[in-house]
Protein backbone atom coordinates (compact mmCIF):
# COMPACT_ATOMS: atom_id res chain seq x y z
CA UNK A 1 0.00 0.00 0.00
CA UNK A 2 2.83 2.50 1.32
CA UNK A 3 4.51 2.16 -2.60
CA UNK A 4 1.20 3.20 -3.97
CA UNK A 5 1.21 6.62 -2.33
CA UNK A 6 4.86 7.61 -3.14
CA UNK A 7 3.47 9.48 -6.33
CA UNK A 8 0.61 10.34 -8.16
CA UNK A 9 -0.92 8.10 -10.54
CA UNK A 10 -1.29 10.78 -13.41
CA UNK A 11 -0.13 14.14 -14.09
CA UNK A 12 -1.42 17.02 -11.70
CA UNK A 13 -3.44 19.93 -13.17
CA UNK A 14 -4.10 22.59 -10.96
CA UNK A 15 -7.47 23.73 -10.46
CA UNK A 16 -6.02 27.52 -10.08
CA UNK A 17 -4.13 27.54 -13.72
CA UNK A 18 -7.75 26.01 -15.55
CA UNK A 19 -9.81 28.76 -14.08
CA UNK A 20 -7.35 31.49 -14.86
CA UNK A 21 -7.21 29.59 -18.75
CA UNK A 22 -11.04 31.15 -19.11
CA UNK A 23 -12.45 27.56 -20.17
CA UNK A 24 -16.56 27.70 -20.80
CA UNK A 25 -16.95 23.90 -19.70
CA UNK A 26 -14.97 22.22 -16.86
CA UNK A 27 -13.15 19.19 -18.00
CA UNK A 28 -14.85 15.89 -17.12
CA UNK A 29 -12.90 14.78 -14.64
CA UNK A 30 -14.24 17.12 -12.48
CA UNK A 31 -18.14 16.86 -13.33
CA UNK A 32 -19.85 14.53 -10.17
CA UNK A 33 -22.38 12.15 -10.89
CA UNK A 34 -26.09 13.64 -11.19
CA UNK A 35 -26.69 12.18 -7.78
CA UNK A 36 -23.83 13.98 -5.90
CA UNK A 37 -24.05 17.79 -7.63
CA UNK A 38 -25.04 20.45 -5.96
CA UNK A 39 -28.96 21.00 -6.03
CA UNK A 40 -30.08 21.91 -9.25
CA UNK A 41 -33.29 23.71 -7.80
CA UNK A 42 -30.64 26.05 -5.91
CA UNK A 43 -28.98 28.95 -7.35
CA UNK A 44 -25.46 27.52 -6.51
CA UNK A 45 -23.99 31.21 -6.65
CA UNK A 46 -26.03 32.33 -3.86
CA UNK A 47 -27.03 29.30 -1.03
CA UNK A 48 -29.67 29.95 1.53
CA UNK A 49 -27.83 29.60 4.27
CA UNK A 50 -28.59 28.35 7.77
CA UNK A 51 -27.48 29.29 11.35
CA UNK A 52 -25.49 27.03 12.81
CA UNK A 53 -25.28 26.58 17.16
CA UNK A 54 -22.77 29.96 18.32
CA UNK A 55 -20.86 29.07 21.84
CA UNK A 56 -19.62 32.05 23.38
CA UNK A 57 -16.24 30.37 23.76
CA UNK A 58 -15.17 32.71 27.56
CA UNK A 59 -18.26 31.55 28.88
CA UNK A 60 -17.36 27.60 29.11
CA UNK A 61 -14.75 29.39 31.94
CA UNK A 62 -16.71 31.86 33.44
CA UNK A 63 -16.35 32.23 37.12
CA UNK A 64 -20.40 32.22 36.84
CA UNK A 65 -21.99 28.81 37.25
CA UNK A 66 -24.62 29.64 35.30
CA UNK A 67 -22.92 31.21 32.40
CA UNK A 68 -20.43 28.70 32.16
CA UNK A 69 -23.58 25.17 32.52
CA UNK A 70 -25.67 27.22 29.70
CA UNK A 71 -22.15 27.12 27.43
CA UNK A 72 -21.84 23.69 28.30
CA UNK A 73 -24.64 22.61 27.62
CA UNK A 74 -24.87 24.40 24.16
CA UNK A 75 -21.43 22.70 22.94
CA UNK A 76 -23.17 19.36 24.01
CA UNK A 77 -26.53 19.51 21.94
CA UNK A 78 -24.50 21.12 19.35
CA UNK A 79 -22.09 17.90 18.99
CA UNK A 80 -24.93 15.69 19.53
CA UNK A 81 -27.30 16.69 16.87
CA UNK A 82 -25.13 18.92 15.09
CA UNK A 83 -21.22 17.63 14.92
CA UNK A 84 -20.65 21.75 13.86
CA UNK A 85 -20.41 24.73 16.51
CA UNK A 86 -19.27 28.00 16.04
CA UNK A 87 -17.15 29.48 18.43
CA UNK A 88 -16.64 33.66 19.57
CA UNK A 89 -14.25 34.92 21.83
CA UNK A 90 -12.27 31.99 21.28
CA UNK A 91 -8.64 33.79 22.59
CA UNK A 92 -7.03 33.69 19.22
CA UNK A 93 -6.53 37.55 18.02
CA UNK A 94 -8.90 38.76 14.97
CA UNK A 95 -5.89 40.52 13.28
CA UNK A 96 -3.86 37.26 13.52
CA UNK A 97 -6.81 35.41 12.19
CA UNK A 98 -6.61 38.21 9.24
CA UNK A 99 -3.40 38.42 8.49
CA UNK A 100 -2.66 34.60 7.91
CA UNK A 101 -5.88 35.05 5.83
CA UNK A 102 -3.83 37.02 3.48
CA UNK A 103 -0.75 35.86 3.24
CA UNK A 104 -2.40 32.78 1.46
CA UNK A 105 -4.29 34.85 -0.54
CA UNK A 106 -0.97 36.08 -1.52
CA UNK A 107 0.38 32.48 -1.67
CA UNK A 108 -1.82 31.49 -4.37
CA UNK A 109 -2.00 34.26 -6.50
CA UNK A 110 2.01 34.31 -6.88
CA UNK A 111 3.09 32.75 -10.25
CA UNK A 112 2.91 28.50 -10.63
CA UNK A 113 6.55 28.39 -11.27
CA UNK A 114 6.70 29.58 -7.42
CA UNK A 115 4.04 27.20 -6.37
CA UNK A 116 5.04 24.08 -7.89
CA UNK A 117 8.44 24.69 -5.86
CA UNK A 118 6.49 23.23 -3.09
CA UNK A 119 4.49 20.73 -5.12
CA UNK A 120 3.23 17.48 -2.70
CA UNK A 121 3.17 13.96 -3.04
CA UNK A 122 0.65 11.42 -1.32
CA UNK A 123 3.00 9.96 0.60
CA UNK A 124 2.06 13.05 3.47
CA UNK A 125 0.31 15.43 1.51
CA UNK A 126 2.59 17.95 2.56
CA UNK A 127 3.08 20.80 0.19
CA UNK A 128 0.92 22.17 -2.48
CA UNK A 129 -1.47 19.88 -4.22
CA UNK A 130 -4.54 19.26 -6.20
CA UNK A 131 -6.15 16.07 -5.37
CA UNK A 132 -6.67 13.77 -2.45
CA UNK A 133 -6.28 9.71 -3.09
CA UNK A 134 -4.66 7.89 -5.53
CA UNK A 135 -6.92 5.90 -7.37
CA UNK A 136 -6.12 6.77 -11.21
CA UNK A 137 -9.03 8.51 -13.36
CA UNK A 138 -10.86 9.20 -9.99
CA UNK A 139 -13.34 11.89 -9.77
CA UNK A 140 -11.51 14.95 -9.40
CA UNK A 141 -12.57 18.63 -6.84
CA UNK A 142 -12.67 22.09 -7.91
CA UNK A 143 -9.88 23.19 -5.64
CA UNK A 144 -6.19 23.61 -5.12
CA UNK A 145 -4.53 23.56 -1.47
CA UNK A 146 -1.50 23.78 0.71
CA UNK A 147 -1.16 21.28 3.77
CA UNK A 148 1.78 21.21 6.09
CA UNK A 149 2.20 19.76 9.74
CA UNK A 150 2.81 21.99 12.97
CA UNK A 151 2.58 19.34 15.65
CA UNK A 152 4.43 17.37 17.04
CA UNK A 153 7.20 19.67 16.85
CA UNK A 154 9.89 16.86 16.34
CA UNK A 155 8.26 16.24 12.72
CA UNK A 156 7.82 20.02 11.86
CA UNK A 157 9.91 21.07 9.18
CA UNK A 158 9.54 24.46 8.03
CA UNK A 159 11.18 24.73 4.84
CA UNK A 160 8.40 22.53 3.30
CA UNK A 161 6.15 25.90 4.08
CA UNK A 162 6.44 28.93 1.73
CA UNK A 163 8.85 30.90 1.90
CA UNK A 164 7.29 34.09 0.15
CA UNK A 165 5.29 36.31 0.77
CA UNK A 166 8.09 36.25 3.38
CA UNK A 167 6.35 36.70 6.57
CA UNK A 168 4.38 33.31 5.62
CA UNK A 169 6.50 30.90 8.02
CA UNK A 170 6.80 33.62 11.34
CA UNK A 171 2.70 34.23 11.03
CA UNK A 172 1.54 30.30 9.84
CA UNK A 173 3.73 29.51 13.47
CA UNK A 174 1.87 32.12 15.28
CA UNK A 175 -1.55 31.31 13.97
CA UNK A 176 -1.19 27.16 14.43
CA UNK A 177 0.34 27.66 18.05
CA UNK A 178 -2.77 29.97 19.15
CA UNK A 179 -5.19 26.94 17.16
CA UNK A 180 -3.62 24.37 18.58
CA UNK A 181 -3.87 25.06 22.25
CA UNK A 182 -7.41 25.92 21.52
CA UNK A 183 -7.72 22.95 20.42
CA UNK A 184 -6.27 21.43 23.61
CA UNK A 185 -9.12 23.83 25.29
CA UNK A 186 -12.23 22.40 23.43
CA UNK A 187 -10.66 19.06 24.05
CA UNK A 188 -11.37 19.35 27.95
CA UNK A 189 -14.84 20.91 27.48
CA UNK A 190 -15.99 17.72 25.21
CA UNK A 191 -14.24 15.31 28.44
CA UNK A 192 -16.46 17.61 30.65
CA UNK A 193 -19.45 17.28 28.78
CA UNK A 194 -19.39 12.84 28.12
CA UNK A 195 -18.52 12.90 31.82
CA UNK A 196 -14.90 11.93 31.75
CA UNK A 197 -11.90 13.52 33.06
CA UNK A 198 -11.12 16.78 31.93
CA UNK A 199 -8.15 15.43 30.44
CA UNK A 200 -8.87 12.18 29.00
CA UNK A 201 -9.50 12.71 25.37
CA UNK A 202 -6.23 14.28 25.14
CA UNK A 203 -4.57 11.40 26.99
CA UNK A 204 -6.51 9.00 24.66
CA UNK A 205 -4.80 11.46 22.01
CA UNK A 206 -1.55 10.66 23.04
CA UNK A 207 -1.07 13.61 25.58
CA UNK A 208 -0.68 17.53 25.07
CA UNK A 209 2.90 16.80 23.83
CA UNK A 210 1.91 13.75 21.23
CA UNK A 211 -0.87 15.53 19.65
CA UNK A 212 -0.99 15.61 15.72
CA UNK A 213 -1.82 19.17 14.27
CA UNK A 214 -1.90 20.25 10.56
CA UNK A 215 -2.94 23.05 8.43
CA UNK A 216 -4.44 22.61 5.13
CA UNK A 217 -5.45 25.87 3.19
CA UNK A 218 -8.08 25.76 0.92
CA UNK A 219 -8.35 27.45 -2.61
CA UNK A 220 -11.47 27.25 -4.70
CA UNK A 221 -11.15 29.28 -7.85
CA UNK A 222 -14.00 30.37 -9.80
CA UNK A 223 -15.99 28.19 -11.61
CA UNK A 224 -17.71 28.24 -15.33
CA UNK A 225 -20.21 25.08 -14.10
CA UNK A 226 -20.63 25.54 -10.47
CA UNK A 227 -23.96 22.95 -10.96
CA UNK A 228 -21.69 19.92 -11.97
CA UNK A 229 -18.82 19.68 -9.03
CA UNK A 230 -17.95 20.34 -6.27
CA UNK A 231 -14.82 22.16 -4.10
CA UNK A 232 -14.83 19.17 -1.83
CA UNK A 233 -16.06 16.13 -2.32
CA UNK A 234 -19.11 14.41 1.00
CA UNK A 235 -16.89 13.77 3.77
CA UNK A 236 -16.61 13.18 7.33
CA UNK A 237 -13.04 14.32 9.10
CA UNK A 238 -10.71 12.02 10.03
CA UNK A 239 -9.55 12.52 12.66
CA UNK A 240 -10.39 14.33 15.90
CA UNK A 241 -11.61 18.00 16.02
CA UNK A 242 -11.35 20.52 12.69
CA UNK A 243 -11.25 24.17 13.94
CA UNK A 244 -12.12 26.09 10.19
CA UNK A 245 -11.57 29.44 9.69
CA UNK A 246 -13.69 30.26 6.75
CA UNK A 247 -14.34 33.00 4.45
CA UNK A 248 -16.60 35.53 5.80
CA UNK A 249 -17.51 37.10 2.51
CA UNK A 250 -18.32 33.80 -0.09
CA UNK A 251 -20.06 31.11 1.69
CA UNK A 252 -19.43 27.15 0.30
CA UNK A 253 -19.50 25.00 3.26
CA UNK A 254 -22.69 22.87 3.29
CA UNK A 255 -23.46 20.09 6.23
CA UNK A 256 -25.43 17.10 5.39
CA UNK A 257 -28.55 17.55 8.08
CA UNK A 258 -31.64 15.07 8.03
CA UNK A 259 -30.74 13.82 4.66
CA UNK A 260 -30.47 17.71 3.74
CA UNK A 261 -27.43 19.54 2.66
CA UNK A 262 -27.08 23.43 4.41
CA UNK A 263 -24.96 26.46 4.13
CA UNK A 264 -22.80 26.99 6.79
CA UNK A 265 -23.39 30.87 7.23
CA UNK A 266 -20.07 32.13 8.92
CA UNK A 267 -20.16 34.21 12.00
CA UNK A 268 -17.68 37.04 11.67
CA UNK A 269 -14.59 36.64 13.59
CA UNK A 270 -15.56 33.13 14.86
CA UNK A 271 -14.11 29.43 13.96
CA UNK A 272 -16.17 26.64 13.15
CA UNK A 273 -15.95 23.28 15.06
CA UNK A 274 -16.40 20.02 13.94
CA UNK A 275 -16.52 16.63 15.30
CA UNK A 276 -14.12 14.34 13.50
CA UNK A 277 -13.87 10.69 13.50
CA UNK A 278 -11.94 9.70 16.20
CA UNK A 279 -13.91 11.62 18.38
CA UNK A 280 -16.89 9.89 17.36
CA UNK A 281 -15.04 6.42 18.15
CA UNK A 282 -14.00 7.40 21.60
CA UNK A 283 -17.57 9.01 22.29
CA UNK A 284 -18.42 5.77 21.09
CA UNK A 285 -21.27 7.29 19.09
CA UNK A 286 -22.55 9.78 21.82
CA UNK A 287 -20.98 12.70 19.67
CA UNK A 288 -20.76 11.56 15.62
CA UNK A 289 -18.96 13.40 12.66
CA UNK A 290 -20.84 14.76 10.41
CA UNK A 291 -20.68 14.93 6.76
CA UNK A 292 -20.11 17.73 4.79
CA UNK A 293 -18.97 19.23 1.73
CA UNK A 294 -17.87 22.49 -0.43
CA UNK A 295 -19.46 24.34 -3.04
CA UNK A 296 -17.88 26.39 -5.47
CA UNK A 297 -19.47 29.34 -7.55
CA UNK A 298 -19.15 31.11 -10.77
CA UNK A 299 -18.07 34.62 -9.50
CA UNK A 300 -15.63 34.70 -6.60
CA UNK A 301 -12.71 32.83 -5.58
CA UNK A 302 -12.50 31.42 -1.83
CA UNK A 303 -10.03 30.85 0.53
CA UNK A 304 -10.72 28.64 3.79
CA UNK A 305 -8.31 27.56 6.93
CA UNK A 306 -8.32 24.03 8.48
CA UNK A 307 -6.63 23.37 11.97
CA UNK A 308 -7.17 19.41 12.07
CA UNK A 309 -6.05 17.90 15.93
CA UNK A 310 -5.76 14.93 15.99
CA UNK A 311 -4.38 11.75 17.74
CA UNK A 312 -0.63 10.32 18.16
CA UNK A 313 -0.06 8.41 14.94
CA UNK A 314 0.14 5.07 16.37
CA UNK A 315 -2.08 6.08 19.70
CA UNK A 316 -4.40 2.70 19.64
CA UNK A 317 -8.19 4.41 19.20
CA UNK A 318 -11.15 2.91 20.94
CA UNK A 319 -14.00 3.81 22.88
CA UNK A 320 -13.40 4.91 26.32
CA UNK A 321 -14.31 2.29 28.89
CA UNK A 322 -16.51 4.81 31.06
CA UNK A 323 -18.42 5.57 28.71
CA UNK A 324 -19.18 1.92 27.88
CA UNK A 325 -22.29 -0.05 29.23
CA UNK A 326 -24.35 -3.41 29.36
CA UNK A 327 -27.07 -1.88 27.30
CA UNK A 328 -24.36 0.20 25.04
CA UNK A 329 -20.96 -2.22 24.51
CA UNK A 330 -18.37 -0.52 22.38
CA UNK A 331 -19.35 -0.31 18.83
CA UNK A 332 -15.95 0.30 17.17
CA UNK A 333 -12.87 -2.03 16.97
CA UNK A 334 -10.15 -0.50 17.82
CA UNK A 335 -7.49 1.22 15.13
CA UNK A 336 -4.67 3.08 14.83
CA UNK A 337 -4.91 6.68 14.00
CA UNK A 338 -2.44 5.86 11.33
CA UNK A 339 -4.13 2.39 9.88
CA UNK A 340 -7.42 4.91 9.62
CA UNK A 341 -5.88 7.64 7.55
CA UNK A 342 -4.12 5.65 5.04
CA UNK A 343 -7.35 3.80 3.60
CA UNK A 344 -8.52 8.24 3.07
CA UNK A 345 -4.97 9.18 1.49
CA UNK A 346 -5.71 6.01 -1.08
CA UNK A 347 -9.03 6.33 -1.59
CA UNK A 348 -10.11 10.36 -0.48
CA UNK A 349 -13.27 11.68 0.34
CA UNK A 350 -15.69 8.72 0.57
CA UNK A 351 -18.71 10.27 3.21
CA UNK A 352 -18.75 8.45 6.38
CA UNK A 353 -18.16 4.75 4.67
CA UNK A 354 -14.71 4.35 6.57
CA UNK A 355 -16.05 5.31 10.01
CA UNK A 356 -19.18 2.99 10.15
CA UNK A 357 -16.57 0.75 8.36
CA UNK A 358 -15.09 0.13 12.22
CA UNK A 359 -17.82 -0.99 13.90
CA UNK A 360 -17.91 -4.36 15.17
CA UNK A 361 -19.43 -6.98 13.31
CA UNK A 362 -21.99 -7.19 15.67
CA UNK A 363 -22.97 -3.57 15.94
CA UNK A 364 -23.39 -3.65 11.61
CA UNK A 365 -26.37 -5.98 11.47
Amino acid sequence: MMKSLLCWPEPVIRVQSLAASGIREIPERYIKSPSHRPSLNNDVSQPQEVDVPVVDFQNLFSSDRGLCDEALRCVHNACREWGFFQIVNHGVSHELMKRTCEVWHEFFNLPLEEKQKYANTPATYEGYGSRIGVEKGASLDWSDYFFLLLMPLSLVNQSKWPAIPASCRELVAEYGSEVVRLGGKLMKVLSMNLGLEEDSLLKSFGGEENVGACLRVSYYPKCPQPDLTLGLSPHSDPGGLTILLPDENVGGLQVCRKGSWLTVKPVPNAFIINIGDQIQVLSNAIYQSVEHRVIVNSNEDRVSLAIFYNPKSDQLLEPCKKLLTKDRPALYKPMTYAEYRLTIRAKGPCGKKQVESLKSPRQSD
